[in-house]
């Protein structure tokens, strides 16, 4: 599955993975939320509600593009630079296209929808 993510008139379309917290972030689609950066490496946005964790590993090493979801805090992290393992972060898909668009400064709005 892909979603597109919509931030000004700049789209970035990720691929989405089958697990069930991908699954669980497929069902909050559509949103709009409001985006800002997080230590110079990464785009966050925090969901409606916690998503289901079931079967997913304790951490991972994010790189360039991926999309993710950060556990105790319950918020999407979507990386634009490399790095390290992460306790409680899960791996939700991956950016095909469109990367440059999170070269934004400040808080931003950003949609999210399923691509059909």
């Amino acid at each position: 599955m892909k979603v597109k993510l919509k931030i000004g008139d700049k789209d970035i379309i990720a691929k989405i993975n089958d697990s069930a917290a991908a699954k669980d972030f497929i069902s909050l689609l559509p949103l709009t939320l409001p985006v800002e950066d997080f230590g110079g490496r990464e785009k966050i946005c925090y969901l409606p509600r916690k998503l289901s964790t079931k079967g997913a590993p304790s951490g991972c090493d994010p790189d360039v593009g991926d999309v993710t979801y950060y556990a105790p805090w319950g918020n999407l992290a979507i990386f634009y630079k490399d790095y390290g393992y992460s306790n409680g972060l899960i791996a939700l898909g991956k950016i095909e296209s469109g990367i440059e668009a999170l070269n934004v400064s400040g808080n931003v709005k950003m949609t999210i929808e399923i691509v059909k």
